[in-house]
């Protein structure tokens, strides 16, 4: 264990994950470390339930291939938290991460504090002193009440699709769902909003509205269709013909619609379709539709099976990967599948259990709200799914390999926990 990872397990156990939203205390922090996030290059700030992430690897590899540098924040990470911060391009060393962390928690003097919110202290106050061009920052959690949204001035917001997801924190009404991720709309600032529910969409709108924040949504202001050679975007400035970006899948268009939106309203950069066209193509976001060709756990799979790894984890984003499955179809897939409590097996699953032939069922290890193995057998099993519970994720390999016949398509998924599990065990 390196010394930032022991810093951060002990700030783990004294700072625990359970969340407490709210602004107050980071806010406070910030004040003692002179608010590094007021001395930030152009900020771009995004929220959603799916897709966050892949919006953010988008305009990070756009930006790059335009010659920019891009500092970004994203979580949570897969196998090391190193990956959540990005100093122009490269991740935080463990050096810097361990001196950040040390004066953060000296100026914060005991003070009540969650993990999450002193981990973005160390971001924006690493973000401050390494030069830059531009910050990408997501939202951990909702949005109003996020510790990453003390930011008050951000060149542009962008709002991921908004569906069912933490209700025990924001509700089962949609509406109240999207007024908690509207909360970073920013005064007189561009809203970049994906394709919505009405419902959410209506909600976003009138935000936006309030704000005299210039609105660019899906289907009104901008496009973002497939054609026979990639996709064509078409904005309010923009018409391009686009290759198909490196994250596979239907929605990576939306996604990558939704970068391209957002990079189409800023002032002060430049981008061409060329350069915009090897962001696409240069892109990586691990364990979204990520299919792995080498490691200890493809060696135990054999040949004749392709592994897959995905961390879709509620229901929409399980009916995104029913439409991947509608182009599987001539091959066999078998499941492993392994999530946490505040999800029911059946939600994320519903969709793409049609096309499932096998599913092994594991719990996600050193996760207390993890649901057993039997529990997700019992729970696939009532969507009829061939179901099984298995020990571990070695031990579900090893039955696949043991079992299956013909080649087939092997999808872990259902926790972005799960797959960093994935991501160390294969390597």
């Amino acid at each position: 264990m390196s010394r930032a990872d022991a810093i951060l397990d002990r700030l783990t156990r004294l700072y625990p994950r359970a969340i407490d939203l709210s602004l107050d205390r980071i806010r406070h922090l910030m004040q003692r470390l002179d608010d590094p996030q007021d001395r930030l290059p152009p900020i771009i700030h995004v929220a959603g339930t799916n897709g966050k992430g892949s919006t953010v690897a988008t305009l990070r590899a756009c930006f790059e291939a335009a010659g920019y540098r891009a500092h970004a924040y994203t979580s949570p990470h897969l196998v090391r938290f190193h990956e959540r911060i990005r100093l122009a391009g490269t991740l935080i060393e463990d050096a810097a991460l361990v001196a950040l962390l040390e004066e953060i928690e000296q100026r914060n003097d005991g003070t009540p504090i969650t993990f999450f919110e002193i981990t973005t202290a160390a971001a924006f106050l690493a973000f401050a002193r390494v030069p830059a061009d531009v910050v990408l920052l997501e939202t951990g959690l909702g949005g109003r009440l996020d510790a990453t949204n003390i930011v008050t001035a951000p060149a542009a917001t962008i709002i991921t699709p908004i569906d069912y997801d933490h209700m025990n924190w924001f509700g089962n009404d949609i509406r109240d769902i999207a007024a908690e991720k509207a909360g970073i709309l920013k005064r007189g600032r561009p809203a970049i909003i994906g394709p919505q529910r009405p419902d959410a969409g209506d909600v976003l709108e009138a935000k936006a509205r309030d704000l005299a924040a210039p609105l660019f949504r899906y289907g009104t202001e901008w496009t973002a269709e497939p054609t026979a050679q990639g996709w064509r975007f078409e904005g309010t400035r923009w018409q391009l013909d686009l290759p198909l970006s490196r994250l596979p899948g239907r929605h990576q268009i939306d996604n990558a619609g939704g970068a391209i939106a957002c990079l189409e309203q800023l002032d002060g950069f430049s981008f061409t379709p060329q350069s915009i066209a090897a962001g696409l193509k240069s892109v990586e976001w691990p364990a979204r539709m990520q299919r792995l060709t080498r490691g200890l756990l493809v060696d135990a799979l054999g040949p004749s099976h392709a592994l897959w790894l995905d961390g879709a984890h509620n229901a929409h984003a399980g009916a995104m990967l029913a439409e991947q499955a509608k182009d599987w179809k001539d091959q066999k897939l078998i499941l492993i599948f392994g999530g946490l409590t505040t999800r029911p097996v059946e939600d994320v699953l519903r969709d793409i259990a049609p096309f499932v032939s096998t599913l092994y069922g594991v719990a996600i290890p050193g996760e207390p709200s993890a649901h057993p193995a039997q529990a997700i057998e019992a729970g696939a099993r009532s969507l009829g799914i061939d179901a099984y519970a298995a020990a571990s994720i070695q031990e579900a390999i090893k039955e696949i390999a043991a079992r299956a016949t013909g080649p087939s398509r092997v999808l872990i998924c259902g926790s972005l926990y799960l797959a960093g599990h994935v991501l160390a065990e294969n390597s």
